[in-house]
């Protein structure tokens, strides 16, 4: 009989146990995800931005080899990531997409000039950076027009700071309720533990002696949970990975790293003050109190 009960006694403590790592996983999870997400945002922005085209037009009286010309010296500037040469020819092929094949009919000759295709650094791609950048292109004899267009530019700064503001603000609530979900766990964990922890400090056990214990499981329980968390999270991002291209392109691997160890550090770290506090608390309640 006495085995019976001590068997659902174990049971009942590792369904406890069990059921604490799990929230806590869960919370860490919704915090690690979420500032994943923080970190990695500027990436995105960067990378809508180095893809936004701005293009340059030569005048039609420009030749190729000038073009060509041009185009080399364009490329070593510092603001320029990548820079693609359009030819008349094909200018006309991507015209020709877009209008149809008759559209060169109405023309005594091909009104498409030789091009060029930038891509800019993230940096300099701000209303300011830009415009000081177009004068200086225009400023080129060879140059007839430049084109980009302004109005994304500015919406995408707007939106992007807007953007990373929010997620801020929510990995900032997440990160409080984390700590008070977390710590509610393990006061009602610890919570059947109380005539234990009362009765060591009736027959006089220092706080830390009594806290001892409760702090190495919560050391524990808050590695096992992040550990959790962190596998669980990486398992989504993988799936993620699987089916977006671009996710792949604006994570940044160190980041991401850096992250999954913050959240095994700040598991360990909740869990151990929410013990420590808890227990603390439970040493010097009065014997009336045990039972609410």
């Amino acid at each position: 009989m006495a085995e019976s009960n001590k068997n659902i006694i174990r049971r009942r403590l590792i369904k406890s146990y069990a059921t604490s790592v799990i929230s806590i996983a869960m919370v860490l999870f919704l915090l690690a995800a979420s500032a994943i997400f923080t970190v990695n945002a500027a990436n995105i922005g960067n990378y809508f931005k180095e893809n936004m085209s701005f293009s340059v037009f030569f005048k039609q009286s420009t030749t190729e080899k000038e073009a060509a010309s041009f185009s080399d010296r364009i490329r070593k500037r510092d603001f320029v990531k990548d820079c693609r040469y359009i030819s008349k020819e094909e200018g006309e092929k991507e015209m020709e997409t877009l209008l149809g094949e008759d559209f060169l009919e109405v023309f005594e000759s091909s009104p498409i000039p030789i091009s060029l295709e930038l891509h800019l650094n993230a940096g300099v791609v701000t209303r300011d950076s830009l415009e000081t950048i177009k004068k200086d292109v225009l400023s080129d004899p060879l140059v007839e027009d430049v084109v980009y267009q302004a109005n994304m530019v500015e919406a995408l700064n707007a939106n992007l700071k807007k953007v990373t503001e929010v997620i801020a603000v929510v990995a900032i609530i997440l990160l409080a309720i984390s700590f008070a979900l977390i710590s509610n766990t393990v006061r009602l964990n610890i919570h059947t533990r109380r005539f234990t922890i009362h009765t060591m400090s009736l027959v006089g056990a220092k706080r830390s002696f009594i806290a001892r214990p409760f702090v190495l499981r919560a050391i524990l329980q808050g590695f096992v949970a992040s550990l959790l968390a962190d596998g669980v999270l990486l398992l989504v991002i993988s799936r993620i990975r699987e089916k977006s291209e671009l996710l792949s392109l604006v994570m940044n691997p160190e980041a991401t790293r850096i992250v999954l160890i913050c959240t095994i550090l700040a598991g360990i770290l909740i869990c151990v003050i929410s013990t420590a506090v808890v227990v603390s608390k439970m040493a010097y309640i009065s014997k009336d109190d045990l039972y609410y």
